[in-house]
């Protein structure tokens, strides 16, 4: 058909693998590819829409399980808009835990930066390492 990208073509316009475009149809996150006679996988409009809503997903550190939900959504928006909002609220919550997480260890590393700067012996690092909590 017109319009509809080999997997090589689709690759190159995703800057996918062909071994990851093959594993999100595996799982049936991408559902709208379609086969030549021979067998051949062809990506039209709605497998590209699907493949780039994946990526953008991904972005944002959604889960493939996560993606799955979002792609079941955006069949019907206008019915799900609170769950979607649901979901995207958990995550921001846990995207700015994280944050928070990065802050803290990047002022560890910091003061542990400065203590050897200031130190004449010893390694600083190494040792705030060693008695470092997890």
């Amino acid at each position: 058909m017109a319009g509809e990208l080999t997997m090589k073509q689709a690759c190159e316009s995703t800057g996918l693998s062909a071994d990851t475009l093959r594993y999100y149809e595996k799982i049936g996150l991408l559902t709208h590819v379609t086969r030549t006679t021979g067998g051949a996988r062809r990506y039209g409009r709605k497998a590209m829409e699907q493949v780039r809503f994946i990526q953008r997903a991904k972005a944002m550190r959604f889960s493939l399980e996560e993606i799955r939900e979002l792609l079941r959504f955006r069949e019907s928006p206008h019915t799900s808009r609170e769950e979607v909002r649901a979901l995207a609220s958990r995550k921001q919550a846990l995207i700015r835990a994280q944050i928070e997480q990065l802050e803290q260890l990047e002022k560890e590393l910091r003061l542990l930066l400065n203590l050897c700067d200031q130190s004449g012996c010893g390694c600083p690092i190494i040792e705030g390492l060693e008695t470092a909590s997890p």
